[in-house]
């Protein structure tokens, strides 16, 4: 008989510090009645959402704004920065020009495509080392994680929306992903990072009660693809229990993935720079 898994709270920052997320997933293995295929390992029952949510195709939400008409429990808010993550900082400035380099600088992460990029490049590496900062191998990027900083000046100080509603700085974290697709797997968790990228990259509202109210469906997208990739990233740098760390990073979005995907994927693997 199938289980439905639990829920999982989803603490994140997003305001410089945001309201914790709420996920909306419910998971739960296939039935052996159930046609074999990857995809029922990452299954959800229909309608089964966080308290005073509704999800319809047609990408509406009925969201209490109301304390009172919501009952459940507010979510835990993350915990305090990893002691010695990488901290990329980013501004208004930064932002707006879609400059990738605090990235690369504070983090040693890099993909250069051109000879100009890597002159640059190299610039940046010297001023690396002369900040006697090393260039930290993919397991040491998973001891200390990796976090952000964002120092964002509102034109209106009285506009009320969080960071991960500004186009802008969507823009920037959807090219961050784009050039750094596993990028996820290697984020503070634990602080909340996790959430707050996430909400930088997938569809949501905001409620005053549960914080960040994701799209079911686009969640659940998101979070497949974060799944092959960053299972395909951690096997071509050869971490030990690239599994256990891909389950535990969907777990963190209230997901659960079964060994027959991952047997997948071995079968085909990706090549990812």
């Amino acid at each position: 008989m199938a289980t439905s898994k639990p829920f999982y709270p989803l603490p994140s920052p997003l305001k410089q510090t945001i309201p914790s997320l709420s996920p909306l997933i419910c998971c739960k293995p296939s039935s052996d009645s159930s046609p074999s295929f990857p995809l029922s390992h990452l299954s959800r029952e229909r309608g089964q959402v966080a308290v005073s949510v509704a999800f319809n195709p047609s990408g509406n939400f009925d969201l209490s704004l109301s304390d009172e008409e919501d009952n459940s429990s507010k979510a835990t808010p993350p915990m305090p920065p990893t002691e010695g993550r990488f901290e990329v900082v980013i501004d208004n400035d930064i932002i707006r020009r879609l400059d990738l380099a605090p990235f690369e600088m504070s983090t040693g992460i890099t993909t250069p495509t051109s000879e100009v990029e890597l002159a640059v490049l190299i610039l940046h590496f010297a001023e690396l080392l002369l900040a006697a900062i090393v260039i930290a191998e993919p397991k040491k990027f998973l001891e200390r994680t990796i976090g952000f900083t964002i120092n964002y000046t509102r034109e209106d100080q009285y506009d009320p929306r969080e960071l991960s509603e500004f186009p802008d700085i969507r823009l920037w974290f959807l090219r961050l992903d784009a050039t750094f697709p596993w990028l996820p797997v290697l984020l503070d968790w634990r602080a909340g990072e996790l959430a707050r990228y996430v909400a930088m990259l997938v569809p949501h509202q905001m409620s005053m009660k549960m914080g960040v109210v994701f799209n079911p469906e686009a969640l659940e997208l998101f979070v497949m693809n974060k799944v092959f990739v960053a299972y395909s990233w951690l096997k071509q740098h050869n971490i030990q229990r690239a599994r256990l760390k891909t389950k535990d990073m969907a777990r963190m979005l209230g997901f659960g993935i079964g060994d027959e995907l991952f047997d997948l994927v071995d079968e085909q693997p990706l090549k990812l720079p």
